[in-house]
């Protein structure tokens, strides 16, 4: 772990999300020999930032489950079912942070509760933070990006079908991948 020497006192105060230039996506392989990518189209958050002291930060997103989107409809369709998602049983996946810390003088580990079909596990997702501006609007805003991988059955999703060839057609391991501009509350 490298020793954080940078803090940004600039950045503290309360957040929120702008959807409209983020994105909460995801990429899992398909029958052992590609990606299919993928993203949510609705979803919001918040999160505070102590620029002098990130341990003190903390962050909560709501993704709707049927903002699901990977441009293939019925494919869409099937990954909304009780196959995977249960959409219809548990329309909305969380993540609600438990401690924040800080890696490197951009980078944050940000350790929270992912909750997906009301199951809830521990994850951290390694963040790095990519700048922050005043837009043409007069908003301080801010940018992270992030990944990490999950294994989809730790959340009950489990369907999957065998290939002729050998393998599966979709892997457990799935990667989330978050790029976040939020605005700074006033």
């Amino acid at each position: 772990m490298t020793s954080a020497t940078t803090t940004y006192p600039q950045l503290t105060g309360e957040y929120t999300i702008d959807a409209a230039h983020s994105r909460i996506g995801f990429v899992a392989r398909h029958a052992m020999v590609t990606k299919v990518r993928g993203a949510f189209n609705e979803f919001d958050g918040t999160f505070t930032v102590d620029g002098e002291n990130p341990a003190n930060s903390s962050a909560k997103v709501t993704i709707q489950a049927h903002s699901i989107d990977t441009r293939n409809a019925d494919r869409d369709g099937h990954i909304r079912s009780n196959d995977f998602l249960s959409m219809d049983e548990y329309p909305q996946i969380t993540f609600v942070s438990t401690g924040i810390t800080q890696t490197g003088d951009t980078s944050f580990d940000v350790t929270g509760d992912l909750t997906i079909k009301g199951v809830a596990k521990s994850i951290t997702i390694p963040f790095e933070f990519e700048g922050s501006a005043k837009d043409p609007f007069g908003n301080d805003r801010v940018g992270f990006e992030g990944s990490t991988t999950i294994s989809r059955k730790d959340y009950g999703i489990t369907w999957n079908a065998a290939l002729e060839t050998g393998g599966v057609l979709v892997s457990d391991k799935v990667t989330l991948e978050f790029e976040v501009s939020a605005i700074k509350n006033a």
